[in-house]
């Protein structure tokens, strides 16, 4: 029922009658190829634009998240945000984790990236502070053995709805198979404002919550929002949490004309 609901929506927002298919879908190529020109980058506790040890670059027409520049990791996370904010649309992403996770990374962080969407912007974010202030989709790869899917939500201080509750969980798995080696992943984000999320993966639905929110704890001083407060709009980043990870597709298509 999940992917039929999704599939009403697509053709609603795509198939609008006298317009021809090349017109339908302007996807807005959010990484260019090219160079990190319309993106911001902050690592916790380095100021604003710092590159840190060149962790994020562009190789062979691939925004790359690449580490053989550290000798170690203490806590210097970081985000690459687009500098421009979005409300209604649909996320592609298609990445891939390769290599080893650089020496200090955290057990959680193996294999471990993500966008981040509904944030804060980059500007905003104290000098120490790990992670901004968003809802998170999860690109997390499997090792040798057990289950470890994809996609999943997690809520840096924020919170979610899902099937009329109020969700504080930090992090909700998905529905996805486990990835385990370097194979490409696509993930889509359908993000309909404070309303709805879809979450999927190779194009099947993984996960669905609604009413993103403040919440949670873990607000860095001076936040603006109160707990509560809906997110309706935000800046979209990818992560650099220790593990080396390509990404080759960032794109979005923009709903906000189809919702205001």
């Amino acid at each position: 029922m999940r992917n039929l609901s999704l599939l009403l929506l697509l053709l609603m927002v795509c198939c609008k009658p006298g317009v021809q298919p090349q017109e339908q879908e302007k996807w807005i190529q959010l990484f260019n190829g090219t160079d990190l020109e319309d993106w911001d980058i902050k690592f916790a506790k380095h100021p604003l634009n710092e590159n840190y040890l060149n962790t994020f670059r562009v190789e062979d027409g691939m925004l790359v998240v690449n580490y053989d520049e550290w000798d170690s990791i203490d806590g210097e996370f970081g985000h690459i945000f687009y500098r421009q904010p979005f409300s209604y649309y649909i996320l592609r992403v298609e990445y891939r984790i390769i290599g080893e996770q650089v020496t200090g990374g955290p057990g959680w962080a193996f294999k471990n990236s993500g966008v981040m969407f509904h944030a804060q912007s980059a500007e905003s974010m104290l000098v120490e502070q790990p992670f901004p202030i968003s809802i998170e989709a999860q690109f997390l790869g499997g090792g040798d053995e057990g289950d470890r899917p994809t996609a999943n939500l997690c809520t840096p201080g924020t919170n979610v709805v899902m099937e009329g509750e109020l969700v504080t969980q930090h992090c909700i798995s998905s529905s996805s198979e486990t990835f385990r080696g370097e194979e490409w992943v696509n993930v889509e984000l359908i993000v309909l404002g404070d309303s709805i999320v879809h979450h999927l993966v190779n194009g099947d639905t993984v996960l669905t919550y609604m009413q993103p929110q403040i919440g949670g704890g873990g607000l860095p001083e001076g936040f603006p929002l109160l707990d509560g407060t809906l997110l309706s709009s935000g800046y979209i980043a990818l992560q650099a949490e220790s593990h080396p990870y390509q990404f080759r597709k960032v794109e979005l298509l923009d709903l906000s004309g189809d919702y205001e």
